[in-house]
């Protein structure tokens, strides 16, 4: 683990020799975004240095932005596009503006395997990959691209998944075998979100995902892209390989209840199991009770402790503890409530990395959203390895 005034990391070491790292880094406020940017970048090539991070092992990078059409060109010009090697990284940018008043905030993740790492391009938004029998896809990004003109939000829903499907289909799988874990912005949440969860609820009935087979882990929250017209930004995580038997779903009915009773359709979580290790995928999970209401509302602690007894319930389910949460996104409806939040989770997580933003989540009455991604040790030689 790794901790200075701004940065803070957690790694899992496998069974397997190939670790995994969460790096979380808040740049400095004081600077202008030239300068908030290097800081960044200083930031993180520090932190990889202090834990003998390998050139190339970079998978997957989200920065937080306060302005992502002042601030993405900038950004797609920096040193966050690529690996040090100059090999390819999934590279989201997202305006959540970070809640500690500066302009950018950084979530990475590392996979540093003795072999290295076999990664490509598939498009501009679409990374692969290959680790043995199975292949990561990381998509980020997609988006009706709208620049000049409003699109219907049914119709940017529908363009963001199509881009997803044709990808994994092109790899030979489909949304529902494949697709583990999406994140859906919603540019002004408290408006268009019910139009977005329609045309999902109808295009995932097309792809076979419904209350009688499964979902899909998943956060849609208030997000925006670069792109003057967009409502709907997605970013997926696909593996292509997987058994049935590496992935089940998790939820405790005693916490939470199943999410189609309130007409909205993802998976509260998802473990996906590897020889040496499970992964536990816990989607946006927010001050609900196990009939669906909101509890503790104008009250932002009480309600982050709800969150946190929930996902912990989700990790119960999954054999894991809170504990072993390798980061937390903490989404605040009101940034002022940041520092409270922030003391409060310390006390509770200490050692888990996390990263705060404005993200006004998808009730007005939830306060604080959560999410992350848990790591344990598994002895399963008969699962593929990671």
């Amino acid at each position: 683990m790794l901790r200075t005034d701004k940065t803070i990391s957690k790694s899992f070491f496998g069974a397997n020799g190939t670790a995994e790292h969460f790096i979380a880094i808040e740049s400095d406020a004081d600077f202008d975004l030239a300068g908030q940017i290097a800081d960044l970048e200083r930031r993180y090539a520090a932190a990889r240095q202090s834990l003998g991070i390998a050139p190339g092992s970079a998978v997957f990078r989200r920065i937080f932005v306060s302005d992502a059409m002042n601030q993405a060109t900038q950004l797609q010009q920096s040193g966050f596009v690529a690996d040090e090697d100059g090999s390819p990284v999934a590279l989201s940018i997202i305006q959540q503006p970070p809640a500690f008043h500066s302009k950018l905030a950084l979530l990475a993740y590392h996979v540093d395997d003795p072999n290295g790492l076999t990664k490509r391009w598939l498009t501009p938004r679409h990374v692969l990959i290959n680790r043995g029998e199975l292949a990561h896809l990381w998509s980020t990004g997609l988006s009706t691209g709208a620049h000049e003109a409003f699109v219907p939000v049914a119709q940017q829903t529908e363009d963001a998944f199509d881009k997803l499907v044709g990808v994994v289909a092109g790899l030979g799988g489909t949304l529902a075998e494949n697709c583990v874990r999406t994140w859906l912005y919603v540019k002004d949440v408290d408006v268009f979100y019910n139009e977005m969860v329609a045309r999902r609820r109808d295009l995932f009935l097309a792809q076979n995902l419904s209350a009688e087979t499964h979902f899909i882990a998943s956060t849609g929250i208030e997000g925006a892209s670069p792109h003057r017209y967009d409502i709907i930004t997605m970013d997926a995580y696909s593996i292509l390989g997987l058994a049935p038997s590496q992935i089940s779903f998790l939820n405790d009915f005693d916490y939470l209840c199943p999410t189609q009773d309130y007409n909205v359709t993802f998976e509260r979580g998802t473990r996906v199991t590897y020889a040496d290790r499970a992964h536990l995928l816990i989607s946006g999970t927010a001050s609900i009770d196990a009939r669906g209401a909101v509890v503790h509302p104008g009250d932002v602690l009480r309600q982050l402790d709800r969150a946190l007894d929930n996902v912990a319930a989700l990790l119960r389910a999954g054999d894991a503890r809170i504990v072993d949460l390798m980061h937390l996104i903490v989404y605040l409806r009101d940034p002022a409530d940041a520092w409270r939040v922030r003391a409060a989770l310390a006390d509770r997580l200490p050692d888990v990395p996390a990263v705060f933003v404005q993200g006004k989540v998808c009730r007005p009455d939830w306060l604080v959203e959560v999410e992350g991604v848990a790591i344990v040790g598994e002895e399963r030689p008969d699962m593929p390895g990671f």
